[in-house]
């Protein structure tokens, strides 16, 4: 079946349970589409599937029927190493913490997805990052370590990582849940304003309802199935 025009990410009744004494089923035949430049929150109680769903749009989990589509392409039959450069170069992740290394700066942990490839940063890589950095209102703190930063500006600094490599979608899991709430209104309009400029497609999941008010569609994971919420 070919790709439906305009969808960046998909899911196509996907199936996942967990085996078990009592198997546990998360999510039963639940397709999404999501488009370029869309945004869209997933919500539900907690233990619901969430952060599931989204590994396997992530290419992190693989369901047990049902297909993935990203870019165009069914990537439930990659084979590791291209999922790999599926993940790399077509997602952006971004998590309740931030995941940045201790240890290197502001500007190197930003620039860390760009060295998969070539085991260095490809030759516009550094001026996309600083200008990403200037845009989130971290340009002073490039070269500061992640421990000298507040939460809010390590979160920033998270959210420029995910967009270095220019990708398709950005896929969030409670974003959010670690701010407090200035912190994570101010994210969660900086995401939106940066779905615009750079013409991705965004993925939250989220208990904040103030957050997921701020995407143009919210969906709701229940008894396994997607729906509108």
């Amino acid at each position: 079946m070919p790709a439906i025009q305009d969808a960046v990410i998909e899911l196509r009744e996907v199936a996942k349970s967990y085996p078990g004494i009592v198997p546990v089923t998360v999510l039963r035949t639940a397709s999404l589409r999501v488009n370029r430049g869309e945004t869209v929150a997933l919500v539900g109680p907690s233990g619901s599937g969430k952060s599931t769903l989204l590994n396997l749009l992530g290419t992190l989990d693989t369901p047990d029927s049902g297909s993935v589509w990203i870019g165009g392409r069914d990537v439930t039959r990659l084979d590791a190493k291209d999922l790999a450069r599926v993940r790399n170069r077509d997602l952006g992740f971004i998590f309740q913490s931030h995941h940045l290394l201790p240890q290197c700066s502001v500007l190197e942990n930003v620039l860390l997805p760009s060295l998969a490839d070539r085991g260095h940063p490809p030759a516009d890589a550094h001026e996309r990052a600083r200008r990403l950095l200037d845009r989130v209102g971290l340009g002073p703190r490039h070269n500061h370590l992640p421990g000298q930063l507040s939460g809010g500006e390590r979160q920033r600094a998270a959210v420029v990582r995910a967009l270095i490599q220019s990708p398709q979608v950005v896929l969030a899991d409670e974003p959010t849940g670690a701010l407090d709430r200035a912190n994570a209104e101010a994210l969660g309009r900086l995401l939106v304003e940066l779905n615009l400029e750079e013409g991705l497609a965004l993925v939250v999941v989220t208990h904040s309802l103030e957050l997921a008010r701020q995407m143009s569609r919210i969906v709701e994971l229940k008894d396994g199935a997607l729906l509108p919420a």
